[in-house]
């Protein structure tokens, strides 16, 4: 286990000047999309509503403000937490794109790691100001910085959960103080991000500390080492502020009385919940987060064992679960994630056991990570830090709204390297999806989510906000100077010059009450006036 932390954070010290590389190609990811299955059906997990803020939870389940389930689907872009004080990759891009991208594949969370080093600090590094909007960064303090990612993640319909990762910019601490700083400095420090984003809807909360381990204990009642008690110390100190965000708490490693299994990741036993629940002023906030890794990052005993991989969700269960199968608080996986997806590699058959885990459960989730540069994970991205890794991206599309066929492709400047941003915020101010019309039961909202210079993407979500089903629907619009070239869970036809009419596969012409169904397309661009108008859905006898 030691050995895990200590390679884990040695990704983390990088020298930025030599992850920059010269693109001399165009890339188009769509030109390998083809290749991909084809999403056959769309069921509860792979819908997405208007979600309403702020969030709460009831049982098992995280809620929106009119306790509709959400499920959060994340991904950690992690660097605030390090010498260079802002994320990383912000060498490489705008950071505006990057968001973009991250939308664009269908996550809807960004689990935004930091130190409280580096909130203290006047200094930020590995920016290159020169790149789009980056210049926006000039002169400001890591806080400042995390202000403005917070705000543009918000404009590009995007939440945050703010992550504690570190006390010092040096490693993951075993406790809550260590390394120069006490409880004060960490509570005092929460607390000011929780009066600071009061205001920011989009941050939902705070995830306490990140990967308690070693000395750190559950249920002990040891005021120096007892984990559950300090979060409930930390917690209730935040909600005093901020009533509104969710408190995440992780598990410890070990020393949890009558534990049942002898060893857990960091972070990741959960097992003295039952027994000894964290204690929040206000219940309907609580959420625990457990860490779950593969043997590319420490190849434990259990990797071994003659029953795996049928073993895991005994683990799983025993771990963590049970918390959420007996409802008693819900579940985010605050971490999981590793190089190999394939069905043969011992990590590969965990990471895609724990995906069909994630999604049969009906989890939220942050993977880790975005960031190419974890050198025992990797990330989504690959090393260009603009490309995606397909086959990691392709697993974990079972997980969100947006089949990985739909991913808008990326363009380089063939002359500098540079990618051409896939929006356009004069073009596009990827606002939250809006209304456009509604008949008596179905309401129909549009999203331009990727816009470049020779093409868009558009998403429709068509909602039953009615009490019954809706047994068969059509949705038409008009589109003057755009060339369909993409399409997905509907057929789309001309009818004329400048219409369209959108009738559903056979899969989705039922619409249950609450329940969405998203449709959608990719053009070319054939003049100014290419943008969908006159937008309407109304259900078929």
């Amino acid at each position: 286990m030691r050995l895990f932390y200590t390679r884990k954070r040695e990704n983390l010290k990088f020298n930025h000047q030599l992850l920059i590389m010269t693109v001399s190609t165009v890339v188009f990811l769509t030109n390998i999309m083809s290749e991909l299955p084809a999403q056959s059906q769309v069921n509860e997990i792979n819908t997405e509503m208007i979600m309403e803020l702020p969030l709460s939870t009831r049982g098992a389940k995280i809620i929106d403000a009119k306790g509709r389930q959400v499920l959060l689907r994340g991904v950690n872009w992690f660097g605030m937490e390090t010498e260079t004080h802002v994320p990383h990759g912000l060498w490489k891009r705008d950071y505006k794109e990057i968001l973009t991208q991250i939308r664009t594949l269908g996550y809807n969370l960004i689990r935004l790691p930091y130190s409280v080093q580096a909130l203290v600090s006047p200094n930020i590094s590995g920016i290159d100001f020169s790149i789009g909007s980056n210049k926006e960064f000039e002169g400001k303090t890591p806080i400042e910085v995390m202000d403005l990612i917070i705000q543009e993640a918000e404009r590009q319909g995007l939440l945050v959960l703010l992550d504690n990762h570190c006390l010092n910019d040096k490693r993951i601490a075993e406790l809550w103080y260590e390394d120069n700083f006490t409880e004060a400095d960490w509570i005092n420090t929460w607390t000011m991000l929780a009066n600071r984003y009061k205001n920011q809807t989009n941050v939902v909360g705070a995830d306490l500390k990140n990967e308690p381990h070693g000395k750190a204990s559950w249920g002990t009642d040891d005021l120096a080492t007892d984990w559950r008690l300090a979060a409930e110390r930390a917690g209730n100190a935040i909600l005093e502020v901020n009533p509104n965000w969710l408190i995440v708490v992780q598990g410890v490693e070990k020393n949890v009385p009558t534990q049942k299994l002898p060893n857990h990741w960091h972070g990741g036993n959960l097992e003295g919940v039952k027994r000894y629940p964290v204690r929040l002023s206000r219940r309907n906030k609580l959420v625990y987060s457990p860490h779950e890794y593969g043997p590319g990052v420490a190849d434990q005993a259990w990797f071994s064992d003659p029953k795996f991989p049928k073993d895991l969700i005994n683990r799983w269960q025993i771990g963590f679960h049970y918390i959420s199968s007996q409802n008693l608080a819900p579940i985010f996986i605050g971490e999981f994630g590793g190089r190999k997806v394939d069905t043969n590699s011992k990590e590969g058959i965990w990471q895609n056991e724990f995906v069909q885990y994630i999604k049969q459960k009906q989890l939220s989730f942050a993977y880790w990570s975005w960031n190419p540069n974890s050198s025992d994970t990797g990330g989504i991205l690959l090393d260009d830090w603009q490309n995606v890794d397909i086959p990691k991206q392709q697993l974990l599309s079972q997980m969100l709204p947006v089949s990985f066929s739909q991913v808008a492709p990326v363009q380089v400047e063939e002359d500098t390297g540079k990618i051409i941003p896939p929006i356009s915020p004069s073009q596009n101010p990827l606002s939250p999806l809006y209304r456009i019309s509604s008949s008596s039961q179905l309401t129909v909202t549009s999203d331009i989510y990727a816009n470049w210079q020779t093409g868009f993407c558009v998403s429709f979500k068509i909602m039953n906000q009615g009490n019954t089903k809706v047994n068969n629907w059509q949705m038409t619009f008009d589109m003057k100077q755009a060339a369909i070239n993409n399409s997905w869970n509907g057929n789309f036809k001309p009818q004329g010059a400048t219409q369209y009419t959108v009738t559903p596969l056979d899969w989705g012409r039922i619409i249950e009450p609450n329940q969405v169904r998203d449709v959608g397309f990719c053009a070319n661009k054939l003049g100014s006036q290419y943008q969908p108008t006159e937008v309407r859905v109304k259900s078929q006898r």
